[in-house]
């Protein structure tokens, strides 16, 4: 009871604040959060086809099962399904992807509220008319942590929405109007469209349903991607039905249904021209489509509720039930809130500007959107075999860019999140088993093996975490995993794979094995996957003094004429100058293969010095793109960290901003915001998998991170920077828990002990510490 009135408590206080902009309150780390940091697709204002941040400005909740967000538009590459540039809406969805590329998908459970006549297909940006997306004011488009809220100019209709971890709730504030309608588009997804779908009309509230999303419809990969799930929903509604029906669209068994195809006239015509059915109790379809029209005054309240699951419609309605039981809006908007601070501060920062604040809150909190719950709030959750699971001893997760965020993500995530790796661990083990792939995948999604990108992170993952004893998963079956992942795609006794990439990732993957197999105290494994680690050496080629790719035959590929600036010679997403830099497990042997330390030094000062200004899409020190995020933090290991600590601000400062175009690149599942979150505060890892992590100047005057009981003996961990400022960007001196501290870096160990970490700062470099 004194848990329940302290809430209610709160939600008056919160609601006062937010209605009033009560001045007096005191900020709280969700005031901070600006969802529209990233959100852009545009290729145009990138200067690359990659885009920009790619993030949803929508209403989430930490690690949350659903995000509702509003939809700008269906195809292309654009899988948060929004991009700031565009005009009009289509709607506004219960499931969607954060700062992916690969064309997408979710967006399911696509809601909009109209007036007027039925139109059952969206239509056309550039003539919104001709459906039933609606153009929307830009000056009151308002998004924060756990709420979004918008005003569709074209039926003058208010529509805001908050969620829960497994559910949501929209409000629609209406015009007076004898025909107004909420819409529920089944067949809508981001990246294609679902293939098949069933609608029931439970009584005069409630339907609920299913719609099935196939490599078929595209999605993921348009289809690449193998994304094979099924979305539940249990959906209510405020004002009774009185007038209702679905839309069938009479698609051809004939028809391709992929991304490109959905969004052609053609198809599109089909779905215009969808038959209504009045008032049906039930239907399955291909292209289905649910309404209820009803009457409203001026300025009603009309409002939908939904729980979403992918297990089953049993535990979708368990979901809603659990979380939203009225139709309290405020409420959960509030506990929503209360759940993003929560989560928040798990890092505190005093100093920095306004702006800076915003960045570096909006940065974490893109950091725990994913790797999402995938279980419902009974324990169920679908396995890797198609069965329904229950949860045992772990939170099943999914939503794993594995490429991406082994760099930062898990690393930061072992600091204020240690259950969500061990969580993550747990479901990629437990779906290589259930699967019978017997393999790590490398980028899953809703339990596909995707394939996409390259490497084997999830061996990267295990060590690091078992290394920072994070050990909360089968060991053993990990293990197996992990080694039959690294068989699988790995250099072997080849000695090499096809391309710069993938020899290079390989051979550090390898020696996470080795690391591995060292921890767990199997020496033939740790001998044979060390030398495997040593593999890079055998593409470095000393007539061209850089990395170079082999045919199968070990004969090297022809040198381009641009040399090691040439794009994807032998590289993903990248070129050989950026993605050479990756030998991180060891440093020395890929320093004196380039020359020795001065020549690297040098090298290293000149690929930074060549970067834009803008730090957009370059040949150069290309943060947009994760294959050079470690890049900065190497100057510590080769005996300049002062370079580190003018790089990294450099970056915070030229690469972040507060505003839609805020992300020089695409922020990939959290990765790209954990490198901020990371060096802001002043530290980062160059190698997961060792708990080495590099010290570098913070941006602001003091971070607290509070450390998780059940994994560190410490309560919080603290850096300070005095003197902090723009001009004094330089680390002077340092002490740890005031004994006097001359390493540019510093153990996991040390941090989970608890402490504080003193850092002198100065306008010149000091090159005598740290070294």
């Amino acid at each position: 009871m004194l848990k329940k009135n302290l809430i209610k408590a709160n939600t008056v206080a919160i609601l006062f604040a937010l209605i009033t902009g009560c001045s007096d309150r005191v900020q709280q780390p969700a005031d901070y959060v600006n969802p529209f940091i990233g959100a852009s697709t545009n290729m145009e204002k990138a200067g690359a086809s990659h885009g920009l941040g790619k993030t949803f400005p929508g209403a989430a909740t930490p690690f949350g099962l659903t995000q509702l967000s509003p939809n700008t538009i269906t195809g292309g590459d654009n899988a948060s399904g929004y991009s700031n540039e565009h005009t009009t809406i289509e709607g506004f969805a219960f499931t969607q992807m954060s700062g992916t590329g690969w064309y997408g998908d979710l967006g399911n459970f696509l809601v909009m509220p109209v007036t007027g006549e039925l139109k059952t297909a969206a239509g056309k940006e550039e003539k919104p008319e001709e459906g039933y997306r609606s153009r929307y004011s830009k000056e009151d488009e308002t998004a924060s942590a756990g709420y979004y809220g918008v005003t569709l100019t074209d039926y003058g209709i208010r529509a805001e929405m908050t969620a829960a971890p497994h559910s949501g709730i929209m409000r629609f504030t209406f015009p007076e109007h004898n025909q107004s309608r909420i819409q529920v588009d089944l067949a809508r997804r981001v990246g294609g469209t679902s293939t098949h779908q069933f609608i029931q009309v439970m009584d005069d509230h409630t339907i609920r349903g299913w719609m099935k999303c196939t490599p078929e419809g595209g999605g993921w990969g348009n289809g690449d991607g193998k994304a094979d799930y099924t979305v539940y929903f249990y959906a209510q509604f405020s004002k009774p039905f009185i007038n209702t029906g679905v839309w069938s669209a009479e698609i051809p068994d004939s028809c391709v249904r992929k991304r490109e195809e959905v969004t052609s006239p053609e198809y599109q015509a089909l779905v215009a021209q969808a038959p209504v059915f009045r008032n049906v109790q039930e239907m399955e379809g291909k292209h289905l489509g649910f309404f209820t029209e009803f009457a409203t005054k001026d300025r009603e309240e009309v409002l939908l509720k939904a729980g979403i699951s992918f297990v089953s419609l049993e535990g979708a309605e368990k979901n809603l039930q659990a979380e939203i039981s009225d139709w309290d809006f405020d409420r959960i908007h509030v506990l929503a809130r209360e759940l993003w601070n929560e989560a928040l501060e798990k890092i505190s920062v005093e100093g920095g500007t306004k702006d800076e604040k915003t960045i570096f809150y909006t940065a974490l909190y893109h950091t725990l959107i994913d790797p999402r719950t995938f279980t419902d709030v009974d324990g169920n959750y679908p396995g890797g075999d198609g069965k329904i699971r229950q949860r045992s001893t772990f939170t099943k997760r999914t939503i794993f860019s594995g490429w991406d965020v082994f760099r930062s993500q898990f690393p930061l995530q072992t600091i204020i999140n240690p259950e969500v790796v061990s969580d993550m661990i747990n479901s990629l083990v437990t779906l290589a088993e259930e699967s019978g792939n017997d393999y790590l995948e490398r980028w899953e999604f809703l339990n596909a093996y995707s394939g996409c990108m390259i490497g084997n992170p999830a061996v990267s993952i295990i060590t690091d975490a078992y290394a920072k004893g994070i050990r909360n998963f089968d060991i053993a079956k990990a293990y197996t995993y992990s080694r039959q992942t690294v068989e699988k795609f790995g250099n072997g006794e080849k000695g090499f794979s096809d391309g710069i990439s993938t020899t290079l990732e390989h051979a550090y993957f390898e020696w996470c094995l080795s690391q591995l197999a060292h921890h767990l105290n199997k020496p033939e494994d740790e001998k044979l996957y060390a030398v495997r680690a040593q593999s890079y050496r055998n593409i470095f080629d000393p007539s061209v003094n850089w990395f170079r790719p082999k045919k199968g035959s070990g004969d090297w590929l022809p040198w381009p004429e641009k040399g090691r600036l040439t794009q994807n010679y032998g590289c993903v997403e990248s070129n050989p100058y950026q993605q050479g830099w990756f030998v991180p497990h060891d440093l020395e042997g890929m320093a004196n293969l380039m020359g020795g330390r001065e020549k690297v030094i040098k090298d290293l000062i000149s690929f930074f010095e060549n970067v834009p200004e803008d730090m957009l899409w370059n040949d150069y020190y290309n943060h947009a793109n994760e294959p050079v995020h470690h890049v900065p933090f190497l100057f510590n290991r080769l005996g300049a960290p002062w370079l580190t600590q003018r790089w990294t601000r450099e970056i915070c400062s030229r690469a972040y901003h507060n505003s839609v175009e805020g992300l020089v690149g695409n922020e990939d599942i959290g990765q790209m915001s954990a490198w901020y979150v990371l060096a802001a505060s002043g530290l980062h890892p160059v190698c997961p998998g060792e708990t080495r992590l590099e010290i570098t100047s913070p941006v602001f005057s003091k971070i607290t991170i509070r450390l998780d009981p059940r994994y560190a003996q410490g309560k919080t961990f603290t850096i300070e920077a005095q003197d902090n400022s723009v001009k004094n960007r330089y680390i002077q001196g340092a002490t740890l828990n005031g004994k006097t501290w001359n390493k540019c870096y510093i153990d996991y160990a040390d941090i989970i002990r608890g402490g504080t970490l003193t850092l002198q700062m100065g306008a010149g470099p000091n090159k005598e510490w740290g070294n």
